[in-house]
């Protein structure tokens, strides 16, 4: 094995210190480049944005959110757009502003259809949950995915529902009970499928994996041969852990009712937004463990929400919503300070972008990876079109741990460039952000070096 000693440190740019107090921690992180494990596809991680607005609220950001390459970006589809003005009169004009800026980044649109029109629901009532003409409401639906259909605008995904269960609470004005969302389902998709056959289909989108509308609406698909192309479900909390775990209930119940095809989509996340962490390291950090937990557990497709935050106009909201759920809406989004998106409510980015960009450059073959401390991760992958190795390391624990990195049997020469994500300091400016050290070169065969990882600390290796 050939040891990295003093190279190391000049280009990683820092010193590495003893640690000799007795909560100094240390590990090992160990990557093989003899073996690849498959293909990791980091754009089926992708992002949403919420039920703020008509406007397409970051279209000025569509070349930002393209070099992330997601290959899904989840919209509401709220009631805001005005589909269906009057009886027989259909509008899609605004809402083709934002489907057209998601397509703009390369990704594809999941709608989530959270609207209640008025001529279908002329009471604000969020408990009433199935129009006044189900025919109507079909034809609504049918002419809404023909439409995209015919301009030949492919949407991803057509989601059913945004928080059924917790309704206006959850910014939508439907409060379901699990037998009528089966009925609302079961005329929604079969509109869709009626307009595109080859249509993904699915939901519920629950604000909890455990709502008991998840396990209605699989057993209604196992029993009634509904299409259900895929489930989706919701989940804010700074526990990577714990988001994982919705993942492995959603696959218990996938496999209870024997519907081993559908798709596993967690498709609204974030850290716990009421409670939020006040170290600003915190997020970008949770981000990537928790993506790491996604792709560990087997997740298909997930949905970071969300792109940018955006106040709201009160009066939107009251025209079909209660007075208390848009006073809700306008207290959360208007007074309350927000962390969800990757561009605040000045469009100013923000670190968690960052380290975004770092996970998008982790798509490729992906080699194996040991680790010997809980929370220190990591990632390898072999990028074939770049013709490069990509090593992604992180530190989701509040202490600084000293890591070991070892390459076992590195193929070839390369060039090794070190990238630090500073979250905490620096403008926003993205070489502030992530600060890259000088070149070196390294020989094939094993190699190591051994570097300080502060707290929720964010490092990069390119190999060329």
């Amino acid at each position: 094995m050939v040891e990295i000693g003093v190279v190391a440190l000049v280009f990683c740019g820092m010193l590495l210190e003893a640690e000799t107090s007795g909560d100094a921690q240390t590990a090992v992180v160990e990557i093989s480049f003899g073996e690849r494990l498959g293909q990791i596809n980091m754009g089926q991680m992708g992002l949403g944005q919420g039920g703020l607005s008509e406007e397409p609220m970051w279209e000025n950001r569509v070349p930002e959110i393209r070099a992330l390459r997601p290959e899904v970006i989840r919209l509401f589809v709220q009631e805001y757009f005005n589909l269906l003005p009057e009886h027989g009169r259909y509008h899609f004009a605004t809402l083709d502003r934002s489907v057209d800026t998601i397509c703009r980044t390369g990704a594809q649109p999941l709608l989530s259809l959270c609207f209640k029109p008025r001529v279908l629901f002329p009471e604000i009532n969020q408990d009433i949950t199935e129009p006044n003409d189900w025919d109507e409401w079909e034809a609504l639906i049918f002419n809404l995915v023909k439409h995209y259909r015919d301009r030949g605008t492919r949407i991803g995904f057509w989601e059913v529902g945004n928080e059924p269960d917790i309704g206006e609470d959850g910014g939508c004005p439907y409060r379901f009970h699990p037998e009528s969302y089966v009925r609302y389902y079961q005329h929604t998709v079969d509109a869709i499928l009626r307009a595109d056959p080859e249509a993904r289909v699915g939901g519920p989108a629950t604000a909890s994996i455990h709502s008991p509308i998840i396990p209605a609406l699989l057993e209604h698909s196992a029993q009634q041969k509904t299409p259900l192309h895929f489930l989706s479900w919701h989940i804010y909390s700074s526990d990577p852990q714990r988001i994982r775990k919705t993942i492995e209930h959603a696959k218990q119940l996938r496999e209870k009712y024997a519907l081993k095809d559908v798709a596993l989509v967690l498709d609204e996340w974030n850290m716990d937004l009421m409670n939020p962490p006040s170290d600003p390291r915190f997020q970008p950090c949770f981000v990537v463990e928790t993506v790491f937990q996604m792709l560990e557990a087997g997740l298909d497709y997930s949905c970071y929400y969300q792109i940018r935050d955006y106040h709201i106009e009160q009066e939107t909201f009251a025209a079909f919503m209660s007075p208390e759920g848009a006073a809700f809406m306008a207290r959360w989004w208007n007074r309350a300070p927000q962390y969800d998106g990757l561009f605040d409510y000045q469009n100013t980015v923000r670190p968690v972008y960052f380290a975004w960009k770092l996970l998008s450059r982790m798509s490729g073959e992906r080699l194996p990876v040991s680790f010997s401390h809980p929370g220190v991760h990591g990632l390898a992958v072999l990028d074939t079109k770049l013709r490069m190795h990509s090593v992604l390391i992180w530190n989701f624990s509040p202490k600084s741990v000293s890591v070991t990195v070892r390459l076992k049997g590195l193929p070839q020469d390369v060039r090794l460039r070190h990238t630090e994500l500073d979250a905490a300091d620096g403008s926003n400016e993205e070489t502030s952000r992530l600060r890259i050290g000088p070149a070196n070169r390294l020989s094939q065969g094993d190699q190591q070096w051994t570097i300080p990882f502060e707290p929720y600390s964010i490092h990069y290796w390119s190999l060329e």
